[in-house]
Protein backbone atom coordinates (compact mmCIF):
# COMPACT_ATOMS: atom_id res chain seq x y z
CA UNK A 1 0.00 0.00 0.00
CA UNK A 2 1.33 3.64 -0.95
CA UNK A 3 1.60 6.07 1.75
CA UNK A 4 -1.16 8.51 1.45
CA UNK A 5 -0.27 11.89 1.31
CA UNK A 6 -0.78 14.07 4.34
CA UNK A 7 -1.54 11.65 6.78
CA UNK A 8 -0.50 11.50 10.49
CA UNK A 9 -0.03 8.95 12.76
CA UNK A 10 0.08 10.02 16.67
CA UNK A 11 2.32 8.03 19.12
CA UNK A 12 0.98 8.07 22.65
CA UNK A 13 3.24 6.14 24.77
CA UNK A 14 5.12 6.67 27.91
CA UNK A 15 8.64 5.15 27.06
CA UNK A 16 10.64 7.55 25.15
CA UNK A 17 12.58 4.82 24.00
CA UNK A 18 9.37 3.00 22.29
CA UNK A 19 8.71 6.56 21.26
CA UNK A 20 11.97 7.21 20.00
CA UNK A 21 11.54 3.59 17.96
CA UNK A 22 8.42 3.95 16.06
CA UNK A 23 8.61 7.54 14.92
CA UNK A 24 12.19 6.67 13.26
CA UNK A 25 10.04 3.36 11.96
CA UNK A 26 7.12 5.30 10.76
CA UNK A 27 9.46 8.16 9.43
CA UNK A 28 12.21 5.28 7.35
CA UNK A 29 8.43 4.55 5.36
CA UNK A 30 7.64 7.85 5.23
CA UNK A 31 5.04 8.40 7.03
CA UNK A 32 4.93 11.57 9.54
CA UNK A 33 4.37 11.19 13.02
CA UNK A 34 3.38 13.12 16.34
CA UNK A 35 4.92 12.05 19.65
CA UNK A 36 3.14 12.35 22.95
CA UNK A 37 4.38 10.71 26.35
CA UNK A 38 1.33 10.85 28.03
CA UNK A 39 -2.43 10.07 27.13
CA UNK A 40 -3.25 13.65 29.02
CA UNK A 41 -0.91 15.31 26.52
CA UNK A 42 -2.50 13.98 23.56
CA UNK A 43 -6.23 14.49 25.09
CA UNK A 44 -5.25 18.22 25.48
CA UNK A 45 -4.25 18.67 21.95
CA UNK A 46 -7.43 17.01 20.99
CA UNK A 47 -9.53 19.14 23.17
CA UNK A 48 -8.09 22.02 21.65
CA UNK A 49 -10.59 21.16 18.97
CA UNK A 50 -7.75 20.51 16.15
CA UNK A 51 -9.63 20.02 13.15
CA UNK A 52 -9.72 16.53 11.65
CA UNK A 53 -8.83 17.15 8.26
CA UNK A 54 -6.02 14.76 7.47
CA UNK A 55 -6.07 10.97 7.59
CA UNK A 56 -4.88 9.94 11.17
CA UNK A 57 -4.13 6.87 13.34
CA UNK A 58 -3.18 6.71 16.88
CA UNK A 59 -0.72 3.86 18.22
CA UNK A 60 -1.76 3.91 21.77
CA UNK A 61 -0.36 2.35 24.72
CA UNK A 62 -2.45 0.50 27.13
CA UNK A 63 -0.73 0.81 30.15
CA UNK A 64 0.46 4.34 31.23
CA UNK A 65 0.69 6.07 34.57
CA UNK A 66 -2.10 8.81 35.04
CA UNK A 67 -4.68 8.72 32.13
CA UNK A 68 -4.41 4.69 30.78
CA UNK A 69 -5.07 3.91 27.56
CA UNK A 70 -7.94 2.41 27.59
CA UNK A 71 -9.07 5.17 29.48
CA UNK A 72 -8.09 7.89 26.62
CA UNK A 73 -9.60 5.44 24.22
CA UNK A 74 -13.28 5.68 25.89
CA UNK A 75 -13.23 9.59 25.96
CA UNK A 76 -12.18 9.36 22.48
CA UNK A 77 -15.59 7.56 21.88
CA UNK A 78 -17.64 9.55 24.37
CA UNK A 79 -16.62 12.45 21.43
CA UNK A 80 -17.08 9.66 18.02
CA UNK A 81 -13.28 10.61 17.31
CA UNK A 82 -12.28 6.60 16.61
CA UNK A 83 -13.92 6.87 13.35
CA UNK A 84 -11.50 9.60 12.16
CA UNK A 85 -8.75 8.46 14.14
CA UNK A 86 -8.62 4.92 14.08
CA UNK A 87 -6.83 3.34 17.19
CA UNK A 88 -4.05 0.54 17.10
CA UNK A 89 -3.15 -0.27 21.23
CA UNK A 90 0.40 -1.36 21.79
CA UNK A 91 -0.08 -4.12 24.43
CA UNK A 92 2.35 -6.76 26.81
CA UNK A 93 1.28 -10.12 26.44
CA UNK A 94 -0.60 -9.74 30.00
CA UNK A 95 -2.57 -7.28 28.46
CA UNK A 96 -3.93 -8.62 25.11
CA UNK A 97 -7.72 -9.90 26.51
CA UNK A 98 -8.48 -6.17 27.49
CA UNK A 99 -6.75 -5.09 23.98
CA UNK A 100 -9.16 -7.67 21.90
CA UNK A 101 -11.82 -6.02 24.55
CA UNK A 102 -11.31 -2.93 23.17
CA UNK A 103 -10.84 -3.84 19.21
CA UNK A 104 -14.88 -5.35 20.30
CA UNK A 105 -15.75 -1.53 21.45
CA UNK A 106 -14.33 0.00 18.28
CA UNK A 107 -10.58 -0.15 18.28
CA UNK A 108 -8.98 -0.95 15.00
CA UNK A 109 -6.58 -3.64 16.23
CA UNK A 110 -3.95 -4.25 18.75
CA UNK A 111 0.03 -5.38 18.27
CA UNK A 112 1.49 -6.91 20.94
CA UNK A 113 4.87 -5.67 22.21
CA UNK A 114 7.28 -6.35 20.93
CA UNK A 115 5.81 -5.45 16.96
CA UNK A 116 7.21 -6.93 13.57
CA UNK A 117 7.71 -4.07 11.53
CA UNK A 118 6.64 -4.95 8.70
CA UNK A 119 3.19 -5.74 10.61
CA UNK A 120 2.54 -2.65 12.51
CA UNK A 121 2.73 -0.56 9.19
CA UNK A 122 0.82 -2.58 7.17
CA UNK A 123 -1.70 -1.89 10.04
CA UNK A 124 -0.89 1.40 10.38
CA UNK A 125 -1.15 2.17 6.37
CA UNK A 126 -4.82 0.02 6.70
CA UNK A 127 -5.86 2.25 9.55
CA UNK A 128 -5.16 5.51 7.95
CA UNK A 129 -7.01 4.39 4.39
CA UNK A 130 -10.09 3.59 7.06
CA UNK A 131 -9.61 7.25 8.16
CA UNK A 132 -9.05 8.78 5.03
CA UNK A 133 -12.47 7.14 3.39
CA UNK A 134 -14.30 8.21 6.81
CA UNK A 135 -13.19 11.97 6.37
CA UNK A 136 -14.11 11.74 2.94
CA UNK A 137 -17.64 10.34 3.03
CA UNK A 138 -17.86 13.54 5.94
CA UNK A 139 -16.56 16.23 3.66
CA UNK A 140 -19.28 14.85 0.96
CA UNK A 141 -22.30 14.97 3.87
CA UNK A 142 -21.18 18.38 4.41
CA UNK A 143 -21.42 19.34 1.34
CA UNK A 144 -24.40 17.74 0.32
CA UNK A 145 -25.96 19.07 3.14
CA UNK A 146 -25.04 22.60 2.20
CA UNK A 147 -26.62 22.16 -1.46
CA UNK A 148 -29.77 21.20 0.83
CA UNK A 149 -29.98 24.04 2.72
CA UNK A 150 -30.19 26.11 -0.63
CA UNK A 151 -33.34 24.66 -1.14
CA UNK A 152 -36.87 26.72 -0.46
CA UNK A 153 -39.35 24.35 0.96
CA UNK A 154 -40.98 23.87 -1.96
CA UNK A 155 -38.38 22.79 -4.33
CA UNK A 156 -37.73 20.06 -0.71
CA UNK A 157 -41.14 18.65 -1.39
CA UNK A 158 -40.71 18.46 -4.99
CA UNK A 159 -37.29 16.74 -4.55
CA UNK A 160 -38.30 13.98 -1.77
CA UNK A 161 -41.88 13.32 -4.24
CA UNK A 162 -38.63 12.91 -7.15
CA UNK A 163 -36.81 10.36 -5.03
CA UNK A 164 -40.11 8.41 -4.43
CA UNK A 165 -39.90 8.10 -8.11
CA UNK A 166 -43.25 9.88 -8.77
CA UNK A 167 -43.37 11.33 -12.57
CA UNK A 168 -44.30 15.19 -12.86
CA UNK A 169 -48.00 14.56 -12.72
CA UNK A 170 -48.25 12.74 -9.90
CA UNK A 171 -46.26 15.14 -8.23
CA UNK A 172 -48.44 18.01 -9.45
CA UNK A 173 -51.85 16.12 -7.98
CA UNK A 174 -49.92 15.47 -4.71
CA UNK A 175 -48.96 19.38 -4.36
CA UNK A 176 -51.70 20.89 -6.25
CA UNK A 177 -49.71 22.35 -8.43
CA UNK A 178 -49.04 22.66 -12.21
CA UNK A 179 -47.04 20.25 -14.29
CA UNK A 180 -44.87 23.48 -15.25
CA UNK A 181 -44.53 24.54 -11.95
CA UNK A 182 -42.77 21.23 -10.57
CA UNK A 183 -40.87 20.97 -13.65
CA UNK A 184 -39.43 24.44 -13.03
CA UNK A 185 -38.83 23.39 -9.23
CA UNK A 186 -37.62 19.97 -10.47
CA UNK A 187 -34.49 21.71 -13.08
CA UNK A 188 -34.08 24.20 -9.69
CA UNK A 189 -33.14 20.97 -7.57
CA UNK A 190 -31.12 19.66 -10.38
CA UNK A 191 -29.53 22.49 -10.54
CA UNK A 192 -28.50 23.28 -7.08
CA UNK A 193 -28.08 19.80 -6.11
CA UNK A 194 -25.36 19.68 -9.18
CA UNK A 195 -27.17 16.34 -10.59
CA UNK A 196 -28.77 15.89 -14.13
CA UNK A 197 -30.91 12.51 -13.40
CA UNK A 198 -33.36 11.61 -10.76
CA UNK A 199 -30.72 8.37 -10.37
CA UNK A 200 -28.20 10.54 -9.97
CA UNK A 201 -29.85 12.56 -7.13
CA UNK A 202 -31.23 9.23 -5.50
CA UNK A 203 -27.47 8.06 -5.26
CA UNK A 204 -26.17 11.45 -4.00
CA UNK A 205 -28.45 11.23 -1.31
CA UNK A 206 -27.43 8.08 -0.18
CA UNK A 207 -24.42 9.93 1.54
CA UNK A 208 -26.67 12.20 3.54
CA UNK A 209 -27.46 10.88 7.01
Amino acid sequence: MRPLIDAMVFVVDDDASVREALAWLLRSRRLPSEVFESAEAFQHKMAAGVALTQPSCLLLDVRMPGLSGLALFDWMIERELQQAIPVIFLTGHADVPTAVDAVKHGAFDFCEKPCSDNALVDRVEQALAQSQAFLQVQRQTGLLQERQAELTERERKVMALVVEGLPNKLIADRLDISVRTVEVHRARVFDKMEVKSAVELVNLLRHVP
